[in-house]
């Protein structure tokens, strides 16, 4: 199958590269390898180009062994044209593995690549990036004075975190504005908040006695599973009788978190998500588990171009199983599937495996989720106004509770 055949062929690659390096010669095919590449694929033009560098390269102390390999890796992930297969060097590897714990220093926000070009997917709520003003579908030009025209993602989140108290200088491009701007931005510690509900009333004012639970979840962190269980009980023991559910500058998290989640909305067994490996492969199909407790409260979905990866799982899953209305704007389109595979010398290779489809089929990688109803939220408004919170009230207001 191609796909298996796509993974053991990096392998291949990671290992005969690692074991000409180190083992002593540089002279292709005269090494006694124990696992060698599959005949079609000839290193000579590789090594014929290495010799060249060593024998003439000006500053020939450049060229070491460890560099020649890291190279030729990240070479091969970027030959492939997508920005979310990456070689991790291991420092990389180990700020990676920071991040998903939930706490780092650094900035906030979730940034990704939309026509080649670096861009904000959310900040994450009250994080020195959310307080710059930083918002999703920014484009982020430069870090520090440098161009992030040819930044893999990773080079990037690299470059702008670091210590707290130190400041990290974005310039950025918004369509509403004419010019791009220097941000400066401090960086703090950054810890990644679950969600929020509290009863809202018509006119979207909090009030112990409202018929609406307004439900904003921030993340889909391993946290998010055990909170929103709490505020699901809570919701089901208040007047509430319908839900917004604000999906709005989340970027994702855990398949399985979404999944969880899903399961209190849908009725058990209800396909929540595709996996989508090829045309080579048979697909992989989520469904919901769960106790369903949800599924009869009308619901209306929030989201915005910050809503990425499992926002959008869930929300084509509520849209596609329960005709479930979107309003907002269109997310951000992040629907491929990575896995995280360490290497020897702890680094590593995030690869692209598989491509998320909603359940009814539709491509999520780069199309996003589109909005039943659209709705803009200027740059300039006043505090405490949400023109996407009111019509998704609104609209729900004029639903029948089940």
């Amino acid at each position: 199958m191609s796909f298996l055949n796509k993974r053991n062929l990096l392998s291949f690659l990671i290992v005969i590269l690692i074991f000409l390096a180190f083992g002593g010669g540089f002279f292709y095919g005269q090494q006694q390898c124990k696992v060698c590449p599959p005949q079609e694929i000839d290193f000579s033009l590789f090594w014929e180009a290495y010799n060249e560098l060593e024998s003439k390269y000006v500053e020939t102390g450049k060229l070491n062994q460890k560099t020649v390999v890291y190279g030729a890796i990240s070479g091969l992930t970027e030959s492939l044209d997508d920005p979310y297969t990456v070689f991790m060097e291991p420092e990389n590897t180990k700020r990676f593995m920071e991040d998903v714990q939930g706490q780092f220093e650094g900035v906030g926000m979730e940034i990704g690549v939309r026509d080649r070009q670096l861009q904000v997917i959310s900040p994450l709520p009250e994080t020195p990036a959310e307080k710059a003003g930083l918002k999703g579908g920014d484009k982020i030009l430069k870090v520090d004075g440098e161009s992030t025209s040819e930044m893999t993602i990773d080079e990037a989140v690299n470059k702008i975190r670091g210590s707290k108290g130190s400041v990290v200088t974005l310039t950025v491009a918004r369509e509403s504005w004419q010019k791009s701007k220097d941000i400066d931005i401090t960086r703090g510690v950054i810890d990644i908040p679950s969600l929020e509900w509290y009863l809202v009333d018509q006119n979207g004012e909090k009030t112990k006695e409202g018929e609406v639970a307004y439900l904003r979840l921030y993340h889909f962190s391993e946290k998010a599973r055990k909170d929103f269980r709490e505020a699901a009980l809570s919701i089901l023991n208040s007047p509430a009788k319908k839900i917004v559910l604000d999906l709005r500058g989340n970027p994702g998290g855990y398949l399985e978190v979404s999944q969880y989640i899903a399961g209190w909305f849908l009725e058990d067994g209800k396909t929540v998500t595709i996996e989508h490996f090829g045309e080579e492969r048979e697909d992989d199909t989520y469904k919901a588990k769960g106790n369903s407790m949800l599924k009869d409260y009308p619901i209306i979905v929030l989201l915005n171009q910050g809503s990425a990866s499992a926002s959008e799982i869930l929300a084509g899953a509520l849209r596609d199983q329960r005709e479930i209305k979107i309003v907002g704007k269109k997310s951000f389109g992040k629907g491929s599937v990575q896995e995280l595979v360490k290497l020897s010398d702890k680094s590593s290779l995030k690869i692209t495996v598989a491509k998320w489809l909603t359940p009814n089929g539709s491509l999520i990688q780069d199309k996003g989720i589109e909005p039943d109803v659209e709705v803009d939220i200027p740059d300039e408004i006043e505090e405490g106004e949400d023109p996407q919170l009111d019509k998704a009230i609104e609209i729900l207001t004029k639903q029948e509770s089940n």
